[in-house]
């Protein structure tokens, strides 16, 4: 009897020390699901995953700007991966896509800015630009253009007559561009930045853009408006040539180089040299920019998506994003007028290049700007 007894004894107590252990060891109850909101930036995050952690730590440097949908963040997720990808083979590297801490300061007199122009656009061209983004800043705005023009020198006081050629051959452009280059070196100023006058500069984003960039070093920005090297034959002697490739940045939308390039760049531009440099390719003066500085120099093109030309389709510009840009231009593209497609405080009729309302957007205090400016 009491060895029965002392069996269900033991029995009992291995069965309660057996529910003990199974209670200790068991996972912790599941927590409660939380809140919608909550469940789709942990979805969103789980997205980018190892191929993604790039972008993701992109998206993560932009402090401020939640992402708060599925759209919103493949759309910034695509534009990540796109800039942090390698270019094409031999194709220049991009300039970084989030903004660049900066480097130094900039204000007015650091910066030239060269609009190349012809006496025949001085009213059709000229006066728009005037109107909008140069009345803001004459101060570091020289206008090089062909022939004399008194209401024009009466309206800013930085107009350079190049006696140069009105017609559009490349020997008249790279006559122009040789006397920007000579101002630009006797000006002294740190950044030399060159646009036609079909062009809307914006100045603050122009500013935050060159000082991340120390202007002692080697800088060329701009935009290419081919998708691979151009090629072209040097002219090496009397009677012999050879290949030449190199990238450059499109004139019409816009480059900008530092001075401590500029200065390199004497032996072949300063003076008369850039005519005859020019002659050695025989290419236009913004391709001979290119040759003395990637294959002259042997320094790399840093591209930047910032800068605009009427070569591109400027209606993929999204308005939401035009306090970034750094040049506009307009025109005509695969024969359909071309320009920033944006509602305005004008209509496409009064505003056909967009740049009022471009200006007005960035400057609504401007006071011609209809008040108050909805767009």
């Amino acid at each position: 009897m009491l060895k029965r007894c002392g069996r269900r004894l033991l029995l009992a107590l291995a069965g309660a020390l057996l529910a003990c252990l199974l209670v200790l060891t068991a996972d912790p109850p599941p927590p409660p699901p939380p809140p919608p909101s909550e469940r789709g930036r942990r979805a969103l995050r789980s997205l980018a995953g190892p191929v993604g952690a790039a972008p993701a730590a992109a998206l993560r440097a932009a402090p401020g700007r939640e992402v708060r949908s599925l759209s919103e963040y493949f759309s910034r997720l695509a534009r990540a991966r796109r800039d942090a990808s390698p270019p094409p083979e031999g194709a220049p590297w991009p300039a970084d896509s989030t903004p660049r801490p900066p480097v130094e300061q900039l204000g007015p007199r650091d910066v030239f800015i060269a609009v190349k122009t012809t006496k025949k656009f001085h009213r059709a061209r000229l006066d728009l630009l005037l109107e909008t983004w140069i009345s803001r800043d004459k101060e570091m705005t020289f206008i090089f253009t062909d022939g004399e023009d008194e209401v024009l020198t009466r309206h800013t006081g930085n107009v350079i007559n190049t006696n140069c050629s009105a017609a559009h051959s490349r020997q008249a452009l790279s006559c122009k561009m040789a006397v920007e280059y000579d101002h630009f070196i006797e000006s002294g100023r740190k950044w030399f930045c060159h646009v036609d006058d079909d062009n809307y500069v914006n100045v603050r984003a122009l500013l935050r853009l060159l000082a991340s960039y120390p202007h002692t070093q080697d800088v060329y920005l701009g935009k290419p408006s081919l998708d691979r090297p151009i090629q072209a034959t040097e002219r090496v002697g009397e009677g012999e040539v050879r290949p030449v490739h190199f990238w450059f940045a499109t004139g019409g939308a816009g480059f900008c180089i530092s001075r401590g390039l500029a200065l390199k760049m004497s032996p072949w531009a300063s003076g008369g040299h850039f005519l005859s440099t020019a002659e050695r390719i025989r290419l236009p003066d913004d391709c001979t920019i290119g040759y003395i500085v990637e294959a002259l120099l042997g320094v790399p093109l840093t591209r930047s998506s910032l800068f605009h030309s009427h070569l591109e389709n400027l209606q993929q510009v999204s308005a939401s994003e035009l306090h970034e840009q750094v040049t506009l231009s307009y025109g005509t593209f695969e024969n359909k007028r071309n320009a920033i497609h944006m509602k305005g405080a004008f209509s496409v009729e009064a505003d056909p290049s967009r740049f009022r309302s471009v200006h007005c957007h960035l400057y609504p205090d401007t006071p011609w700007c209809p008040h108050p400016a909805v767009f």
